[in-house]
Order: structure tokens, then C-alpha cells, then sequence
């Protein structure tokens, strides 16, 4: 992939009513770490980078202005996929956190095991051990 250093080339982007409370439970209950978080001066947050494992996500507040966010005005819930090692020890976490579960760790027919989460404003994360192989 050109141009990536070894970063990932896509990163889902979600708005936020609270993007602090998601971060708090992205973080907290989900595993994620802040690579950078942006304020603006209303201490909405502009812009924010999680990352778990090699992949990213970014976050922000809705209603903070801009292209983007009107863009995405009236946009319903989302879907993440997130690969872990570890599927038990994760949901555990987000078990103990009191994150709501919409299906425990299962093993999948293909291979993988999977569990999937809402987070506190509608997105579902699904967190598992199937990766896709990239290379062509």
C-alpha cells in the first residue's frame, strides 16, 4: 500500500454527542489507547485518535462545525470490526465496565471468535480473532 509507512490507510471516523464519555469508555472499558485528542476552546472535542493493536479510529464531538459534521448530521449508529488477541480477557473488560452486550464470545463457523458490544450512544463494535490477509 503506497504511501502508508506502515500505518493503516483507513480509519473509521464516528461523531459523538458526549465524544468524552466515548472516549472514557472506549478507553476504559474497550482497551483502546489516545493516541491524540483535540479540544476546541468550548471543550467540544474537534478531533481525537484511538488506536488497538494496528488499527485507528478517530472521534469527535457532533455539532462542532465544519464540512464533516454537517455531512454527517442526522447519521444513524455505526459498525466496527476490531481484531484482539484475546477475545475472552477483552469482553471480560468491557463485561466489568458494564458495556452492553449484544452477543458473548462465539465461535464462528470461519474460523474466528467473535463478540459484539453497543457503546453508550448506539455504535456496535464487534471484537474478534478473524484478520483479513492484505496481501494480493
Amino acid at each position: 500500500m503506497a504511501g502508508t509507512a506502515g500505518r493503516p490507510s483507513i480509519y473509521p471516523t464516528l461523531l459523538y454527542a458526549d465524544a468524552k464519555a466515548a472516549l472514557r469508555q472506549l478507553t476504559e472499558a474497550l482497551g483502546f489507547t489516545e493516541l491524540a485528542v483535540y479540544e476546541g476552546e468550548d471543550g467540544l472535542v474537534q478531533h481525537a485518535e484511538l488506536v488497538q493493536g494496528n488499527g485507528a479510529v478517530m472521534i469527535g464531538s457532533k455539532g462542532r462545525g465544519g464540512r464533516f459534521d454537517e455531512a454527517m448530521k442526522g447519521a444513524g449508529p455505526t459498525g466496527v470490526y476490531v481484531v484482539v488477541d484475546d477475545v475472552d480477557g477483552h469482553y471480560q473488560r468491557a463485561v466489568d465496565h458494564g458495556v452492553e452486550i449484544l452477543m458473548p464470545p462465539t465461535d464462528q463457523d470461519y474460523g474466528s471468535r467473535d463478540y459484539m458490544a453497543r457503546d453508550a450512544e448506539g455504535n456496535i463494535w464487534s471484537f474478534g480473532t478473524y484478520a483479513p490477509r492484505m496481501e494480493g
